[in-house]
């Protein structure tokens, strides 16, 4: 009797989860990574560092923008023109220091200085301007655009590490949400089991075939189990919140998971190929490319031609300018050699403690982004041989579990067999019992860990998964 009402409530239990599970939507974890990536805000702002460093490309090029200078000045008082000074250039900057440059000039009236007396119709020279020491091989013009060049491509190994970094947190929040869904799934489903035994218990105790204080203790156990379930649950819509957290849709809009949303509890297979980490064996990984180690690359090649800059700042000054001069310049070759203006400017401080002081902190700037440079290979070459040991560990412990589970599964099934021959007794059962639910639990939790362990090797690789 006890039996079939046992059977029959288990077919009423199973049918009823099919039908809400016929309900339920699940959230893959590809699919669910793919919107972080697209939308979250981090990501998002990640790509901004791109367009900061095409910018700041933009901005040192124009050091490199040829110039139209005018400047214009006249005076005149009571009737007496004093001066009306026009003055033109056009200046090309080039590489190396070197400006070329072409100019107008046309002065006129009566208290000019005689050095400013040209032709009515103007005077025009073309010619060029350079530095021979501080400034040829290098000066703060050609230094900035060298740096927005390795900043551009720094840009580019930060945005690859703050996406990873987000993807990384995300999939954390997404394995402990798949982690509670199936608690509670599990200790759903013991409530359940519960809820059928003490009915049986009750019917077969109301039939006078065992002691009534049976189902006192089969009571217990369901209230138990129903404890076990609430916590469970509120678990689950933590991590539900939590994961949350990192779902957003175009118009920066925040999303809140519908209550019908699971997790995909196959993801197993997946894992790998979607953090593009599947087939790739410990010594197949190459940190030259890691994105951390770039980006000290290039601060370090940044650092580099800081210290360049500094060391031709102990040169001295020495600008030298030449131009030739035309009233005609109807063709090239009304620019006379003899008809010129030239100068020559040198300046050289005597004791340089300024500039051998900057040079100085250029170099220990430089040497400390070398030590980091140094600690960083190490900590991420260890760290990856960490987790990979750390990995084949959970493969360990997922067939050790799998195999306790299953043995507790036998232990309760022959308990059970047991008790409807009258050979056993609740106590015995629902121990049997606790002790398949806690192995469920810790099955789940290794489950948890073995993810999350693939998530940091993701993470440690820093990888910007690009088939998202």
């Amino acid at each position: 009797m006890m039996q079939k009402c046992l059977y029959s409530l288990v077919l009423l239990f199973f049918l009823g989860v099919n039908a809400q599970e016929q309900d339920k939507v699940i959230l893959n974890f590809k699919e669910y990574l793919g919107y972080v990536k697209k939308y979250h805000p981090i990501a998002k702002q990640a790509e901004l560092k791109i367009d900061m460093g095409q910018a700041n490309l933009m901005r040192s090029r124009g050091g490199f923008d040829p110039k139209i200078e005018v400047d214009y000045d006249r005076k005149e008082f009571k009737g007496t023109e004093y001066y009306d000074r026009l003055n033109a250039a056009f200046k090309i900057p080039t590489w190396y220091g070197l400006e070329l440059k072409g100019n107008f000039e046309q002065n006129d009236g009566s208290y000019l200085n005689p050095s400013e007396n040209v032709p009515d119709d103007g005077l025009y020279s073309a010619g060029v301007s350079m530095s021979l020491g501080q400034g040829f091989w290098i000066n703060e013009r050609m230094a900035t655009l060298k740096r927005a060049k390795l900043l551009r491509e720094q840009t580019k190994a930060d945005r690859d590490l703050l996406v990873n970094q987000v993807l990384f947190e995300a999939s954390l929040a997404y394995f402990q949400w798949l982690q509670d869904y199936q608690d509670s799934q599990i200790l759903n489903n013991f409530f359940t089991s519960a809820q059928m035994r003490f009915e049986g218990v009750r019917t077969t105790a109301l039939a006078g075939e065992i002691a009534a204080i049976d189902t006192v203790e089969a009571k217990i156990a369901v209230q138990n189990r129903a404890l076990d379930l609430e916590k469970a649950k509120v678990r689950f819509i933590k991590s539900s919140l939590e994961l949350s957290n990192f779902l957003w849709l175009g118009d920066n809009l925040p999303v809140e998971l519908n209550p019908n949303v699971i997790p995909d509890v196959g993801l197993g297979k997946d894992i790998d190929a979607t953090l593009e980490i599947l087939g790739k064996p410990l010594d197949s990984f190459n940190l030259d490319n890691h994105p951390k180690l770039r980006s000290l690359g290039y601060k370090i090649d940044g650092l580099t031609v800081d210290k360049r800059l500094k060391a031709n700042k102990l040169l001295p000054t020495i600008d030298l300018e030449y131009n030739i001069i035309t009233s005609e310049p109807i063709a090239i070759n009304a620019f006379e050699p003899q008809d010129y203006k030239g100068g020559l400017s040198i300046n050289l401080p005597l004791f340089l403690r300024k500039e051998r002081g900057d040079l100085k902190l250029a170099k220990i700037k430089l040497e400390d982004a070398k030590f980091e440079m140094d600690n960083a290979q190490i900590q991420i070459k260890n760290k990856i041989v960490a987790i990979f040991r750390e990995l084949e560990s959970f493969d360990k412990q997922n067939n050790l579990i799998d195999d306790i589970v299953g043995n507790y599964n036998i232990m309760l099934a022959a308990e059970e067999r047991k008790f409807s021959y009258g050979e056993s007794s609740l106590f015995l059962i629902n121990t049997r019992e606790s002790k398949l639910i806690d192995a469920k639990l810790k099955q789940n939790e290794v489950q948890n860990k073995y993810y999350s362990a693939k998530a940091k090797l993701f993470n440690s690789l820093a990888v910007n998964p690009e088939k998202m």
